[in-house]
């Protein structure tokens, strides 16, 4: 069998995840210290835990409404209605298979062959081959850290043009930690009014932003919300990660469209976890706060040691990600990441895994304890030491 011909060429070019290939390699390193996962330190929350166990006791191990139950989504609006300032209806929401899927059921509901989708980098790492696989055409936009990697509307403008069909607004950011303020959400929505362009909106990381302003999602601005698709999910928040549950909510004709892909390619998402994402909704607010004051520790922490190196990183708002720059080493992200790995078994992500804007990046996350993160921190500034590259700033 020749399978080179067989394989889609779409399929066969997707780039593999530069994320996974450093957190495979530092698996097979005993002593390796990696900041390398997005992935919360933090246990799911006994009352969510005891919510999905008491579902499995009770026999509620069959599928359930392709949606979602009707009770989750519901949950969902009042949710977003609390904290998000965003009403919706039950059948404006599509509970899936983790945020992931949300992206990929959007994307596939809306472009087309041929259709522009402009894709701000450094970002996560499926937009554009999902965005390749439906035959749709990714336009870049680089984000600046003189810009704290925010989109702004003049690249914005300027990367419209008549195929274009939708913006994808990854904020906060992955990897950047970078948040939308409302001014520039604002700017940003007077581009788009008046067009038949679409936003997707992944907020995964909506509920961890540090500051005295709190996440303002586009869909909250006047004449948005017929326009957006807001993506969300309970891996970061709730530390539900391998419980795979996220959400879209946005018009219901787009909504219904993708719960026919849905229905037909996944048919529903894990019954357990929408039982226990009931009771995250509603009684886990507190164990946010707690989990988002500890993130923010950490973060004031590593910004304030990698600054102190020499290593320069702009103070992001959101997530738990930094994204320090490297250029002091000379070398590129992937060369200073993989000697960082091998010589000091440090596990970090090279920014242009993230596209090609990130490089001379890369990205720590600090979804780790404290002392996992003072063993990285006094590992990186051995590194840097023995190279002549450190460069303290008192």
């Amino acid at each position: 069998m020749n399978y080179d011909q067989l394989l889609a060429p779409a399929a066969k070019e997707m780039r593999p995840s530069g994320i996974r290939k450093f957190f495979d390699l530092a698996a097979d390193m005993p002593h390796c210290i990696s900041l390398g996962v997005g992935e919360p330190d933090f246990k799911t929350p006994w009352s969510i835990r005891d919510a999905g166990i008491r579902s499995l006791e009770q026999g509620k191990t069959k599928y359930t409404a392709n949606a979602g139950i009707k009770e989750l989504r519901a949950e969902i609006c009042r949710y977003l209605s609390r904290r998000m300032d965003l009403e919706y209806k039950p059948e404006n929401v599509l509970v899936t298979v983790g945020g992931s899927e949300a992206i990929d059921m959007t994307i596939r509901a809306l472009v087309a062959p041929g259709d522009e989708v402009i894709i701000p980098e450094p970002c996560f790492v499926c937009y554009e081959p999902i965005t390749q696989l439906t035959g749709g055409v990714p336009v870049h936009i680089a984000t600046k850290a003189e810009d704290e990697f925010r989109l702004t509307p003049e690249a914005l403008r300027a990367a419209i043009t008549p195929r274009t069909k939708l913006l994808i607004l990854p904020f906060p950011n992955n990897p950047t930690g970078a948040v939308m303020d409302r001014q520039t959400l604002e700017g940003i929505a007077e581009v788009l009014r008046g067009t038949d362009i679409m936003v997707l909106s992944d907020e995964i990381y909506a509920e961890l932003t540090y500051g005295l302003d709190r996440h303002v999602s586009i869909a909250s601005l006047p004449e948005m919300k017929e326009r957006t698709v807001v993506v969300n999910g309970f891996s970061k928040a709730y530390a539900m990660t391998g419980w795979r549950l996220g959400y879209a909510v946005g018009p219901q004709p787009v909504i219904s469209v993708m719960t026919k892909i849905h229905q037909s390619c996944i048919m529903s998402a894990p019954t357990t976890s929408q039982y226990a994402a009931i009771v995250a909704l509603r009684s886990c607010d507190d164990e946010i706060e707690i989990m988002r004051d500890e993130y923010n520790r950490r973060r004031r922490y590593v910004v304030k040691a990698l600054n102190d190196m020499g290593l320069a990183c702009f103070e992001p708002r959101g997530a738990f990600y930094v994204f320090p720059s490297i250029r002091v080493s000379g070398l590129t992200s992937e060369e200073f990441c993989e000697r960082l790995l091998r010589e000091q078994e440090v596990a970090i992500v090279p920014g242009d895994a993230f596209g090609a804007s990130g490089e001379g990046f890369a990205r720590i996350s600090y979804a780790y304890s404290v002392d996992h993160l003072q063993t990285a921190m006094r590992r990186i500034r051995r590194f840097l030491e023995e190279h002549d590259w450190l460069n303290e700033n008192k």
